[in-house]
């Protein structure tokens, strides 16, 4: 079976690893909050059509794991999911809507989002695993997937040698239009 999707004219594998946090970052996601947050995440992405590989809702803080098909953009995704969520959480637990530091905003601004590439098991483990004590191995994995997040692209290969992004991937010459106009006319770019 193949990683890839299909739709009426596109092959696709668009997987993302999201992570977004409440208002202040007050540890509100636990008990009937982070139950219903759950639901809600859950319900959202399937009416878009979305398919997620993994959610963990923390006290602070939202991790996801989603593919989603090339027609809906990730801010588009977002928007729902926090927009509808703060809205259904306002709802149906009126509590949070007599604190007076809310302001009818659930969810800070912004949020953070990273492609998966082949990794995909390692963000996946890292995401199910975010709870301390959820078993033995799971504080293995947290600690290899926070090892590998604070690596970013460089690494340590398994002979103890130090792997490097080659100079033809460097993000800065990557998007940066002035890098483009720099370069002779006929001449190739990497």
């Amino acid at each position: 079976m193949s990683r890839f999707a299909r739709a009426s004219h596109v092959i696709w594998h668009c997987q993302y690893h999201m992570v977004w946090v409440p208002k202040y970052r007050y540890r509100i996601l636990q008990g009937p909050v982070g139950k219903e947050v759950y639901k809600c995440i859950m319900v959202f992405c399937q009416q878009l059509g979305c398919e997620v590989v993994e959610l963990n809702v923390q006290a602070d803080h939202v991790h996801l794991l989603v593919k989603i098909p090339p027609k809906h953009s990730v801010s588009e995704l977002m928007g729902i999911l926090k927009g509808r969520t703060a809205i259904r959480l306002f709802s149906s637990l009126p509590f949070l809507k007599k604190r007076p530091y809310w302001g009818n905003h659930f969810w800070a601004q912004g949020y953070c989002v990273d492609t998966v590439g082949l990794n995909s098991e390692m963000i996946q483990k890292y995401v199910w695993f975010q709870e301390k004590g959820r078993s033995a191995s799971g504080t293995a994995a947290t600690e290899a997937g926070q090892s590998a997040f604070s690596e970013g692209a460089l690494g340590v290969l398994p002979s103890g040698e130090r792997k490097t992004k080659p100079r033809s991937m460097n993000v800065v010459h990557l998007f940066n239009p002035c890098w483009f106009n720099s370069l002779p006319l006929g001449a190739k770019a990497g």
